[in-house]
C-alpha cells in the first residue's frame, strides 16, 4: 500500500535502511502534534522491524527541523504546561532514538534548531548538507533547553563551548559543526542524499547486533563509573556471542 505523501512523517525503506522524513516542509518541519505522534509510532515500528538495520532521520524540503511549532503561542494559548509537553512529546523521542539497538543517523539537510537540534544530537552520527546549520534558539522565545540538548551538547562540545553556543545563540554552519566534531561529514546539496545513503547502507550491512550493543555500551559510559562499565561490557559481550 502506497504512503500518503501528506503524512506528517514519511517512511522510506531501502537495503535494510529505514528513513523517517519529517514532512512539514513549508514550516521547516517544525514539530506539531501530528509530527510528534508520527515519529513516536514510526520509532515503535522500527524497534519491532527485524529487517531494519539502520535508521535515518531527515527532513523534507529545505529544513531538517525548526523545533517546536509555535502557533499555540501565536494564538495566545496557555503555555504553562510546557513541562508536560516536553515530558509527553520530546522526552519519549529522545529515549527511543538513544535506546534503539542499531545505528541511528541524522541526515541534516537544513536548519536544525531547538528541538530539531536535540533530535539531531540524539542520533549516533550526523551527516550535513552544506546548507545545514545548527542553533539552540530556545532563549529567543524565552525558554530553557529541552529534547536532551543540555545533556548532549556539553558531552559533544565540552562545557565551555556548549555554554558559548547556548548563551550567545550562536549559529553553527555545517562546516563549523564538522570542525567541532558535531557532524562526521559535509556535502554539497546535490551530493548529500547519495552521501548519507551510502553511509547508512554501509552501517546496515555491518553486524547490526554487535553495532547496537557497542552503541548502548558507549551511551551508558556517560553515566557509569569504570567498574559498572566493565560489568556492562561483559554483559553485552555475552549478548553478542
Amino acid at each position: 500500500m502506497s504512503q500518503d505523501p501528506r503524512s506528517a512523517v514519511l517512511v522510506r525503506r531501502h537495503r535494510g535502511v529505514v528513513e523517517l522524513v519529517l514532512n512539514r516542509p513549508e514550516q521547516l518541519n517544525a514539530i506539531d502534534d501530528q509530527v510528534a505522534q508520527g515519529l513516536q509510532d514510526a520509532l515503535k515500528a522500527v524497534r519491532a522491524d527485524a529487517a531494519c538495520r539502520c535508521l535515518v532521520l531527515t527532513g523534507a524540503g529545505r529544513g531538517f527541523c525548526a523545533g517546536q511549532a509555535l502557533p499555540r503561542a501565536e494564538r495566545g494559548e496557555d503555555l504553562a504546561d510546557i513541562g508536560g509537553l516536553v515530558r509527553d512529546r520530546y522526552n519519549p523521542l529522545v529515549r527511543a532514538l538513544c535506546s534503539l539497538p542499531l545505528p541511528v543517523l541524522a541526515a541534516v539537510n537544513g536548519p536544525a534548531v531547538g528541538a530539531g537540534l536535540g533530535l539531531a544530537l540524539a542520533a549516533d552520527l550526523r551527516v550535513a548538507s552544506q546548507e545545514a546549520w545548527f542553533s539552540c534558539g530556545f532563549s529567543k522565545i524565552g525558554l530553557g533547553l529541552d529534547t536532551g540538548t543540555s545533556f548532549f551538547l556539553p558531552r559533544q562540545l565540552g562545557l565551555s563551548r556548549a555554554l558559548q553556543m547556548v548563551l550567545t545563540e550562536e549559529r553553527l554552519s555545517a562546516t563549523a559543526a564538522a570542525d567541532l566534531g558535531l557532524v562526521v561529514s559535509v556535502h554539497p546539496p546535490d551530493e548529500f542524499i547519495g552521501a548519507y545513503r551510502h553511509l547508512a547502507t554501509t552501517l546496515a550491512e555491518g553486524p547490526t547486533r554487535a553495532l547496537g550493543l557497542a552503541k548502548l555500551a558507549l551511551r551508558r559510559s556517560a553515566e557509569s563509573g569504570l567498574e559498572a562499565q566493565l560489568d556492562w561490557e561483559a554483559t553485552y559481550q555475552e549478548e553478542a556471542s
